[in-house]
């Protein structure tokens, strides 16, 4: 990344400020120089609810998890359990459905 040495200034009104105090707020950026960078270089800030992902990336621990115990299962009685396999791929299909639905709802973005 290239230092950034050069200044840029403007003026304006209170009421402009006090709506772009607000459309900071609400892409939630507290950074004034990153918010008018990102404005002015993209014209865009985009606020990203990653709820769903947080969800999924938990169940993608949760599996992991899972199969490290089945892993180990296997290792010490040379056997593993299908109904362990068949939770664990019930698991991976419902986390794959989610990273379907996110991914939709990401492409719409532009």
């Amino acid at each position: 990344m290239q230092p950034r040495n050069k200044w840029v200034h403007f003026v304006m009104s209170q009421d402009e400020l006090d709506r772009m105090h607000q459309k900071m707020q609400e892409v939630g950026i507290q950074n004034k120089s990153a918010y008018l960078r990102k404005m002015a270089l993209d014209g865009y800030c985009v606020n990203l609810e990653l709820e769903d992902v947080k969800k999924m990336v938990s169940l993608l621990r949760y599996c992991s998890n899972n199969l490290n115990q089945y892993a180990k299962r296997a290792n010490a009685t040379n056997s593993i359990y299908a109904d362990d396999i068949q939770d664990l791929q019930n698991r991976l299909e419902e986390i794959w459905l989610s990273a379907k639905e996110i991914l939709a709802r990401l492409a719409v973005i532009q």
